[in-house]
């Protein structure tokens, strides 16, 4: 199985959350991307941005888009943001001294990610990571592959390509469970940008066990492949 985590064209947050001509250029970008991958599922959180972002596929391949409510940017807003001294919340990741996640004993924290700073500092980090670990596991377990400590038993082997539209936060942080790297390096080392396409493998071994692997992480070919995307404004985003 193939696993394509999208993250949504580049979006208005208000006053209505929708993607801006820019993202919908974007997402009409990524349609060749993925007919060509041989896209067989689509799924895509319940917020406006990330499913504005999947119609194009949707309609070019002739499949449903199944909304996922567990990877909503609001629900990882609530999980996995730390509040300032002046009341404001903000991701626990802007933070200027980026460093701080992986230096000295910060790097080795492993599972106890969450008692480092400013780990300590997020509203229901522990909790609220706990709780994606879950919903993902169940995710993939429907697709065939259940979770077995660091690894997954393979129960219904196949060759599928889903592909979930969803968000940076989500993401970056679903990812991180994924692929067995703690939150607070992946968060340090790591970032998604709009319509990036990131691929996880889950190869059918005949051990009947296996682990996903990334393939490439946020690509952006799709973009810079056509004429109607604006080539200076991803450069200036960090691409």
């Amino acid at each position: 199985m193939y696993l394509y985590i999208v993250r949504h064209g580049h979006p208005y947050y208000s006053p209505v959350e929708m993607l801006t001509e820019t993202g919908h250029k974007q997402a009409r970008a990524l349609v060749p991307r993925l007919v060509q991958s041989g896209i067989t599922k689509i799924y895509a959180s319940p917020l406006r941005r990330a499913q504005e972002t999947a119609q194009p596929t949707a309609d070019a391949l002739g499949l449903p888009i199944t909304i996922e409510p567990w990877t909503s940017e609001n629900l990882a807003w609530s999980r996995f943001t730390r509040v300032l001294e002046d009341g404001r919340k903000t991701w626990v990741w802007n933070v200027d001294d980026i460093g701080s996640f992986v230096r000295g004993d910060n790097h080795d924290a492993g599972d106890k990610w969450y008692e480092i700073e400013p780990m300590s500092t997020i509203v229901n980090g522990k909790d609220g990571y706990a709780a994606l670990q879950a919903e993902s596991d169940e995710f993939i377990a429907r697709h065939g592959y259940v979770r077995e400590g660091n690894e997954y038993k393979i129960v219904n082997p196949n060759d599928e390509r889903i592909a979930v539209f969803c968000h940076q936060g989500f993401g970056l942080t679903w990812l991180s469970h994924l692929l067995r790297i703690p939150p607070n390096i992946f968060w340090a080392s790591f970032d998604i940008t709009h319509t990036g396409v990131t691929v996880l493998e889950f190869s059918n071994r005949k051990c009947g066990y296996t682990v996903p692997k990334c393939l490439c992480l946020s690509d952006m070919s799709h973009i810079f492949a056509d004429d109607a995307c604006d080539f200076k404004y991803h450069t200036a985003h960090r691409i």
